[in-house]
């Protein structure tokens, strides 16, 4: 099974689609703000290119790591990689693949699915981390439902795109 990196590269602008939007203006960026005892001047300043290129990277990070979340497919391919001849396109592990692909490659392939899994990525897996930082810094309960609002939406749709752009 190919990795697609145009889906990996598309899946990793939506976090920062997302937060312009979710911490800009149009949304929460003054309840953010207040829960971060931030002010317009704190924004100010700082290495933008930096924060943003380094970002992205992150985001590639995260997008390439979705896939093995919203593509049950890939679990097929690395359970069978290990087999005699597999990786070689030899073998009998390798012609279960090419039977089982040919019957069941496409199930669970939607956006709609793609999105399920990165609602549950958000929520079991953005939320205790999340959670339990606040919680040790004595954030508010509005700073961890914003920032997991965020990533709960962010890994939704880039779950969706992954699992959709075959």
């Amino acid at each position: 099974m190919e990795i697609n990196y145009l889906a990996i590269l598309g899946a990793a602008f939506i976090p920062m689609v997302i937060g312009f939007l979710w911490y800009g203006p149009m949304l929460f960026q003054k309840v953010w703000m207040k829960e971060m005892n931030f002010t317009l001047k704190d924004l100010e300043g700082g290495n933008m290119l930096l924060i943003f290129g380094v970002s992205f990277v992150f985001s590639i990070m995260l997008a390439f790591a979705i896939q093995f979340l919203v593509i049950h497919q890939l679990g097929v391919f690395s359970t069978l990689a290990g087999e005699p001849g597999f990786m070689e396109k030899t073998g009998g592990g390798f012609a279960y693949y090419e039977e089982f692909m040919s019957n069941f490659g496409d199930r669970f392939r939607t956006f709609k699915h793609g999105v399920l899994h990165g609602v549950i990525s958000g929520l079991f897996i953005a939320l205790p981390i999340i959670g339990t930082k606040a919680l040790f810094e004595r954030k508010s309960f509005k700073y961890i439902a914003i920032n997991v609002g965020y990533w709960t939406i962010t890994l939704a749709l880039m779950g969706g795109i992954i699992c959709e752009w075959a």
